[in-house]
């Protein structure tokens, strides 16, 4: 069965509810408008119950079917934007400075508003959907705000689904792999003390910057020399900060980055390798600098038999042939802590050829509305058959 009917119809209207969450991006916790016009249509739809403040702004709708079978799915979509300024000149580009969708939740989130509607209006299934809108997947473990929040339990959640765009992979196609798909992702932070100074005078000072442009310089031989070859990790620091003009030099600065890994044996060696080169190298130059070192997002990892259903759904909609394995990505998510919990699977759905995620020119693709809400629909039906 290819696209459905009722939702080929409504795909402009879904776009549109699309396009205003695009236009008002909010980060983290903070998505107050988005949350509230969520459970506002929830209600509109006629779920069975809507809960809200789950996770701290989390929202949850509940969908019973005509049948009030025991089996109880959870369909989850992100709903923050990040700190990005837009440039992609779009009529609906962001309306806030320093804030942009760049990584398509608001597609995400409308998908499954859509896809909520249709259910609310047939419930043909047995059993119960709940869908879950989280708030703070862009490094704020939101999917584990809800879950401390009782979510999985509250509504006795058997089994969890998520959904994500994905540039570069062709419109009318999604990738999908039983087991280990995406990477865990850990924080750093480093702070670099050293002895500020007149810029004129670099040899009465130890220059933080050169300490810190040294540091990020030998974090990359970890992955190199310390990380068997056929195994995967990626060590980044995109964020250096240090003085304020240019004729001091600084005492102090700051780095931050991540680390990622799929092997729980890389991920301590990452760890562990990154406080003694970081301490080192400081030390070479006659600094000092200390690491906070954050374990953060989990591997997600899908369930085989879970993995299988969701890949035979995606095939019901466009098709087997369009269906195909996907390779693992160092990109993090966290829905991995759904998957800890519930077995379940993560799909990924062409974007088609696009800017790419966190990107200031992405744009989530309008045409994957109508594939992405017939997904969430015909997986609900046939984990659920009435």
């Amino acid at each position: 069965m290819p696209v459905l009917n009722r939702i080929a119809d409504r795909a402009d209207e879904i776009a549109g509810w699309r396009h205003d969450f695009h236009q008002h991006p909010e980060l983290l916790y903070e998505v107050h408008r988005t949350a509230g016009k969520v459970a506002e249509m929830l209600k509109g739809f006629g779920c069975d119950e809507v809960a809200t403040g789950i996770g701290r702004t989390g929202v949850v709708g509940v969908i019973r079917g005509k049948k009030k079978g025991s089996k109880v799915i959870g369909l989850r979509a992100d709903m923050d934007a990040l700190p990005l300024e837009e440039i992609t000149g779009l009529p609906y580009a962001s309306r806030t400075p320093g804030k942009m969708h760049a990584c398509g939740h608001d597609g995400h989130t409308a998908m499954l508003l859509g896809a909520a509607r249709h259910l609310c209006e047939t419930r043909n299934f047995d059993g119960t959907v709940i869908v879950i809108f989280q708030p703070a997947e862009e490094g704020g473990a939101g999917a584990k705000a809800m879950i401390d929040d009782g979510l999985l339990d509250r509504w006795n959640i058997q089994e969890v689904y998520g959904l994500h765009n994905y540039p570069g992979i062709a419109l009318g196609t999604f990738t999908m792999k039983a087991g280990p798909l995406m990477a865990a992702a850990d924080r750093i932070r480093i702070d670099v003390e050293g002895v500020g100074g007149h810029a004129a005078r670099p040899h009465k000072a130890i220059d933080t910057v050169v300490v810190g442009c040294a540091i990020v310089g030998a974090l990359q031989h970890i992955v190199a020399r310390n990380v068997d070859p056929l195994e995967s990790g990626v060590i980044s620091i995109p964020v250096f900060q240090a003085g304020h003009t240019d004729n001091v030099i600084p005492q102090t600065a700051q780095l931050r980055g991540t680390a990622r890994s799929f092997n729980p044996k890389i991920r301590d060696l990452l760890e562990k390798r990154i406080i003694e080169v970081v301490s080192h190298t400081a030390a070479a130059y006659g600094a000092k600098a200390t690491v906070i070192y954050k374990r953060d997002y989990p591997v997600v990892v899908n369930t085989p038999k879970e993995a299988d259903f969701a890949a035979s759904i995606a095939g019901e909609i466009v098709g087997a042939q369009n269906v195909h394995p996907a390779v693992p990505v160092m990109g993090a998510e966290d829905f991995a802590f759904m998957l800890e919990k519930r077995p379940g699977a993560f799909i990924f759905m062409g974007n088609g050829d696009t800017a790419n995620l966190h990107h200031p020119a992405y744009d989530f693709n309008d045409k994957a509305i109508p594939l992405g809400t017939s997904y969430w629909v015909r997986l609900v039906e046939n984990a659920m058959p009435a």
